[in-house]
């Protein structure tokens, strides 16, 4: 560290001991220039209970990373595109802004090109993401940042209205979180649009994603502290022309995410996707997965790699399907033939489970759509028997087993999300 930027950190630490921060910043409003790294930080270090961290508009570059740990601190930009914080020159940091203080709000500003992550959000509760993007602007490439937007281990997350481009695991991404609401963003040319993993009561909601390699992805993950993940409701969001190759790190799980896939559903139990409109899609709209069919060895006791529980009803279809990626994609190709139809289940059910390979009533896939020709819109593809001896695998296209109706599952609530 820099010396100038030792004495500011010290001396902040210090009149922050001394002062009270609404009198130590009371109006100011930060602007871009040579000792914005130092004035932002001094300012989220000095910062009280409902405080506000004004910034200017114009392009802030800054070399090293932010941090707020204080709570109930409000970080406010004058609007996406107006206000940057720009990390091309990023020197030291795995992100470009961490976040671990409770009841916080950034607003209205635009992160771009960090070395890592752009916003990170850890171990919050009560956190509020309005109005601001993460991008990269070279667009899709493997070493850009693997997450845009990224609260993890928190409670009571509301993103709104955000946008992220670029990222090459996710751009807006929620993990081992509860009670969260995403509404209203739009994410593209990033490998995962949105991702809720190992998270329960979650909304996603009224979000555009367009041309990442997957729209929407709810997973649930081996090898992490919170297991369990579910309650997820997905609906009235714009899925569509998910297109862009994979650019993610090889050996990252999203690696694995076949591009042109709208919808995917890994894992996870009591998962309720309606109202969407879904299509223009490569491989397919929705792609319901076991763990088991990655081929990963499952070495965590306490993980359950099967997806129940799953509810799809009500939504809008467009054509999918032409163009299935990768060698799995050529597996389900060969099992069943071109095009892919809009739902596509690996078929794979806990033995322990089912009864004569039917799962009960509140552990099952129910589908409710109305389609003309069922045998066109959906297959059972029997994976893992395929993946073993193609000729003993037994294949459906027939959607009955599935029909019926399931309760709908109760909103996320988020404090002041209403």
């Amino acid at each position: 560290m820099k010396r100038r930027q030792l004495i500011v950190l010290v001396a902040a630490v210090a009149v922050a001991t001394l002062l009270p921060a609404a009198v130590a910043r009371a109006g100011d409003v930060i602007a871009p220039g040579p000792d914005a790294n130092e004035d932002i930080q001094e300012a989220l270090i000095l910062a009280e209970a409902g405080a506000v961290v004004e910034l200017g508009e114009g392009t802030f570059e800054l070399a090293l990373p932010l941090s707020l740990a204080r709570d109930g601190v409000t970080v406010r930009g004058q609007g996406i595109g107006k206000t940057v914080l720009s990390f091309a020159k990023q020197e030291t940091g795995s992100e470009g802004f961490l976040v671990t203080g409770s009841g916080c709000t950034l607003e209205a500003f635009t992160v771009a090109d960090t070395k890592g992550d752009g916003i990170k959000v850890k171990g919050a509760n009560g956190i509020t993401l309005r109005q601001v993007r993460a991008e990269w602007t070279a667009g899709p490439k493997t070493e850009n940042g693997g997450y845009g937007l990224y609260p993890v281990e928190c409670k009571n997350v509301l993103v709104d209205g955000c946008s992220a481009r670029g990222a090459s695991d996710a751009g807006i991404y929620v993990g081992q979180s509860e009670n969260v609401i995403i509404r209203g963003c739009r994410v593209e040319e990033n490998v995962a649009g949105i991702e809720v993993e190992n998270s329960n009561h979650v909304d996603v909601h009224g979000n555009t994603a367009t041309k990442n390699t997957g729209g929407i992805l709810v997973f649930d993950l081996p090898d992490l502290p919170r297991q369990g993940g579910g309650h997820v409701r997905v609906f009235d969001n714009d899925v569509k022309d998910n297109d862009t190759p994979n650019f993610a790190a090889k050996g990252n799980i999203v690696a694995l995410v076949p591009r042109g896939t709208g919808l995917l559903i890994m894992a996870n139990r009591n998962v309720e996707v309606f109202e969407n409109r879904i299509g223009g899609h490569p491989t397919t709209n929705v792609l319901i997965s076991s763990y088991l069919t990655t081929g990963r060895e499952i070495k965590d006791p306490k993980y359950y790699p099967f997806p129940e529980g799953i509810h799809i009803h009500d939504n809008e279809y467009g054509a999918c399907g032409s163009e299935p990626d990768g060698e799995l994609g050529k597996i389900v190709a060969g099992i069943a033939g071109l095009p892919l139809p809009s739902i596509v289940w690996d078929g794979v059910v806990n033995p322990e489970v089912a009864v004569e390979g039917a799962l009960p009533h509140d552990r099952r896939l129910v589908i409710t759509e109305k389609v003309e020709d069922p045998g066109k819109f959906f297959i059972n593809l029997d994976l893992l028997t395929a993946m073993r001896d193609p000729k003993a695998a037994k294949p459906s296209r027939d959607l009955a087993p599935h029909e019926g109706e399931r309760e709908p599952l109760t909103p996320a609530k988020v404090p002041g999300a209403e």
